[in-house]
């Protein structure tokens, strides 16, 4: 029977492994669970691994299963994968520690499915510098994986690169909406960014699940009100309102019941830099929705949020081991006269 293989094309190895992965997501007894096509997505389609390539994953105890899933999806993929469990960090932007900083910086892909952000960190930022691509997934959960990664991402990206280039034009924003929000800020000179989920190029960044467009805002320049009506602090308080004063770029009062209170206590001892208006971000993920997680709270379409903390990795001046994120639900946006969003409604 060999010799009719003769004279036949050889197979694309490459092309005949995908399509034996894709096989296995919808038939027999090789069906996967929707985690784990949510994790094949994210390797092979949004990271663009490919076999031979090294991909690192940092995860703690509160990520395993989904750190677990993303290696093994590099594993089948035919990458050199690797995991790394450390100790959950007690802050949004606290530094990994160092030997895993190290090894980011000597690969392809890292993706970091951990419980606290490490997005706002050196360590990111350096392992992009010197060529790895790489995904932050702070607080993912299972369902969020599963449901949010299932995104139309080409449109997803358009929306997102759309209003990142409003942003990036703009020089004053004026947000409100009908729980009190009336908050300005300017623009001026800074770059918009596109968190679009496509991660294929050397250095690229951002979150999976992805969709928003977000830039820093100039620092100093922040003022009025903003209520954080979406979610902040963890599921915890979700629902309850947070009241933010902000004057001269920093948040100068932080009113409400638990939620504020738990806020208060995050920034505190962090001092003045902990209160500074960080970042504005546009969600634009249809996907998602408001669990209390806030990687997934921030994309969803029809928010915006206002983040007090560092700015350092996103073209701004301010650098402190805190990046918090407050989601503003239904809001109306007005960039140098032009609305872009009204009551939660993209209108571009």
């Amino acid at each position: 029977m060999a010799s009719a293989a003769y004279g036949m094309a050889r197979p694309n190895v490459v092309e005949l492994a995908y399509e034996l992965l894709r096989r296995c997501e919808t038939r027999g007894s090789c069906v996967m669970s929707d985690l784990q096509k949510a994790a094949l997505t994210a390797v092979r389609d949004l990271m663009g691994a490919k076999p031979g390539e090294t991909l690192l994953v940092v995860m703690d105890s509160g990520t395993r299963n989904v750190g677990c899933a993303l290696h093994q999806a590099g594993v089948e993929l035919g990458c050199e994968a690797m995991v790394i469990e450390m100790i959950e960090r007690k802050s949004h932007g606290e530094e990994p520690p160092a030997p895993v900083a190290a090894i980011m910086k000597h690969v392809d892909i890292v993706l970091a499915p951990t419980s606290k952000s490490i997005s706002h960190t050196r360590a990111r930022a350096e392992a992009c510098a010197a060529g790895a691509r790489c995904a932050t997934l702070p607080g993912i959960t299972e369902d969020c994986m599963a449901r949010a990664l299932g995104a139309d991402y080409g449109a997803v990206g358009a929306r997102s690169r759309k209003y990142a280039d409003v942003l990036t034009r703009g020089t004053i924003v004026r947000i409100t909406n009908g729980e009190g929000t009336d908050i300005t800020m300017s623009l001026a000179g800074r770059l918009g960014n596109a968190d679009a989920g496509v991660y294929h190029d050397p250095g690229d960044f951002g979150n999976l699940p992805a969709g928003e467009a977000y830039i820093a805002p100039l620092e100093g320049t922040a003022s009025g009100v903003f209520v954080v009506d979406g979610a902040m602090v963890g599921v915890d308080y979700l629902g309850e309102r947070i009241k933010i004063h902000v004057r001269d770029g920093y948040a100068t009062e932080i009113d409400g019941g638990a939620a504020a209170a738990a806020l208060r206590e995050m920034v505190s001892p962090l001092g003045r830099p902990a209160r500074n208006i960080a970042e504005l971000g546009i969600g634009a993920n249809e996907k998602a929705r408001i669990t209390g997680t806030v990687l997934e709270d921030e994309k969803v379409m029809g928010t915006i949020h206002i983040a007090l903390g560092d700015n350092s990795h996103m073209g701004g001046t301010v650098a402190v081991p805190s990046h918090l994120d407050g989601i503003v639900l239904s809001p109306t946006v007005v960039v140098d006269g032009v609305t872009i969003m009204e009551s939660g409604k993209l209108i571009l």
